[in-house]
C-alpha cells in the first residue's frame, strides 16, 4: 500500500494552490481528481493583492502576470440604465508589493498551478481518479479510489485528507459534514462582440435579469468578455438562469450593446455560500467551495478558499510533521480563524439581503447610493 503525508480531493485553484504550498515543506502528496485535465470554461474572475503573494510564495507570478489584467474599477447600471455607482479601483501598488485588484481566466490559472507541482517529485497527480471510499482512525486515513479510465481501484494511506471537491463534495457529503447555508445557481457565457466601456467590469440589476442579485460583463483579455448572473431558485420562481441571461440580452435598454455578441463558452454550476456545520474532523477538513465558503456578495470563491488556507498553512504544516492531526489540535488551528470568516460572512449576507435582494427595483436604486462608502465596500 502507498503511503502519502497527505491527499488532497480536487484540482481546482484551491486544491493546486494548497498542493503548492505544502509541497514546498518537502510532503509527500497524493492530489485526485475526477477530470481529465483542467477544465476549459470561464468560472473565478477576480483576485487581489493578497492572494498574488500567495502565488509570489508559490513561484508562477511570472509566467502567470501576462495572463491578467489590472482591474480599473466596476460601474453599477440599474434596470433604467442608470449608473447608479462608478466604482474605481486604486492604480497604485500596496504595500503587499501588488495592484489591490486582479482580473484572470481560470484556466490559465490552474495550467501554472499544475506546471509548477511537476517540479516536485513527492507530488502525484491521478487525473480521472474518484474517491469511492474512506475510513479515518487515529493514525491515518485510508482511502480507496477508482481509476475512470481502467475501473481499477487503488487503496493508499495518508496522515491526511483536504477536500477540494467544489460545490457537491464527495469529502463533504461521505462525512456527513453538514451543508452550505446557501447554494445559489450560477451562469458565465465567454463572449466577442460585446460593446462596453474599455476594461471596465460593468453590473446590471433588476428583477428580470437576476432576481435578488445582479448580472456582470467583465472583460477577459482578447477582445472578449465575460457576461455571469446568479440567483436562487426560490427567487428565480420556476424561471431557469438561462432565461435571465436571454433577458439581459434582449433588455431594450442594453439590447444594442449585446447586439453583435457571439457564445464561445460556457459555463453553469452551483454557488455554495454559507460555512457548514463542519469544516474539519479527525484527519479531515474542508477548503473553499466544499466548505461552503463563497462569498454572498458577488459568488466568489476563491478569495475565501485562498483565506482559508492563508490561516492555517504554517500550523497545518507543523501539525503534519508532528503527525498530531486529531480534532482537538485541528481545532486549535481552523476554529478562531474560521470563526472569523463564518461572522463576515453572515455580516456580507445580511447586507446583501437587506440592501439587495429583498428589496424592490426602485428601493435598491436608493441602496446603491449607500455603497459607495468605503466601508460598505471593504464587507462586499
Amino acid at each position: 500500500m502507498k503511503e502519502f503525508d497527505v491527499t488532497i480531493v480536487g484540482l481546482g485553484p484551491a486544491g493546486g494552490t494548497l498542493a503548492n504550498l505544502l509541497a514546498m515543506h518537502d510532503f509527500s502528496i497524493l492530489i485526485l481528481d475526477r477530470e481529465k485535465s483542467f477544465y476549459p470554461l470561464p468560472r473565478a474572475v477576480h483576485f487581489d493583492d493578497e492572494i498574488m503573494r500567495v502565488f509570489q510564495t508559490i513561484g508562477i507570478t511570472k509566467e502567470f502576470l501576462k495572463h491578467t489584467i489590472i482591474n480599473k474599477g466596476t460601474k453599477f447600471v440599474n434596470s433604467k440604465d442608470k449608473v447608479i455607482l462608478d466604482w474605481p479601483r486604486p492604480k497604485k501598488i500596496t504595500d503587499n508589493g501588488w495592484y489591490p485588484s486582479y482580473r484572470f481566466h481560470q484556466p490559465d490559472l490552474e495550467k501554472k498551478l499544475r506546471k509548477k507541482l511537476k517540479n516536485y517529485k513527492k507530488v502525484l497527480i491521478e487525473q480521472n481518479s474518484e474517491v469511492i471510499k474512506i475510513k479515518n482512525s487515529k493514525n491515518h486515513v485510508d482511502i480507496t479510489y477508482l481509476n475512470i479510465n481502467n475501473h481499477k481501484e487503488h487503496l493508499v494511506r495518508s496522515k491526511y485528507l483536504i477536500g477540494c471537491d467544489g460545490a457537491h463534495s464527495w469529502t463533504r457529503r461521505h462525512f456527513k459534514m453538514g451543508k452550505p447555508k446557501e447554494l445559489m445557481i450560477g451562469f458565465q457565457a465567454e463572449v466577442v462582440g460585446y460593446e462596453g466601456r474599455d476594461r471596465w467590469l460593468e453590473m446590471f440589476s433588476g428583477s428580470e435579469i437576476a432576481p435578488g442579485f445582479f448580472a456582470w460583463v467583465i472583460p477577459s483579455g482578447n477582445g472578449s468578455h465575460r457576461i455571469g448572473l446568479w440567483s436562487t431558485a426560490k427567487r428565480l420562481e420556476g424561471r431557469s438562469i438561462e432565461q435571465c441571461y436571454d433577458n439581459l440580452l434582449k433588455h431594450p435598454l442594453w439590447k444594442d450593446r449585446f447586439s453583435n455578441v457571439s457564445e464561445t463558452a460556457r459555463y453553469c454550476g452551483p454557488v455554495p455560500s454559507g460555512m457548514v456545520k463542519n469544516t474539519f474532523k479527525d484527519r479531515v477538513i474542508l477548503i473553499g467551495d466544499s466548505a461552503g465558503m463563497a462569498k454572498p456578495t458577488t459568488g466568489g470563491g476563491i478569495g475565501p478558499a485562498f483565506e482559508q488556507i492563508s490561516g492555517i498553512i504554517d500550523n497545518l504544516s507543523a501539525a503534519l510533521t508532528k503527525n498530531k492531526l486529531d480534532k482537538k489540535t485541528l481545532h486549535g488551528i481552523c476554529s478562531k480563524h474560521f470563526s472569523k470568516m463564518h461572522k463576515d460572512q453572515n455580516r456580507a449576507r445580511a447586507l446583501r439581503n437587506l440592501l439587495v435582494s429583498d428589496c424592490s427595483d426602485e428601493v435598491l436604486d436608493k441602496h446603491f447610493n449607500s455603497f459607495a462608502k468605503p466601508e460598505v465596500i471593504q464587507l462586499i
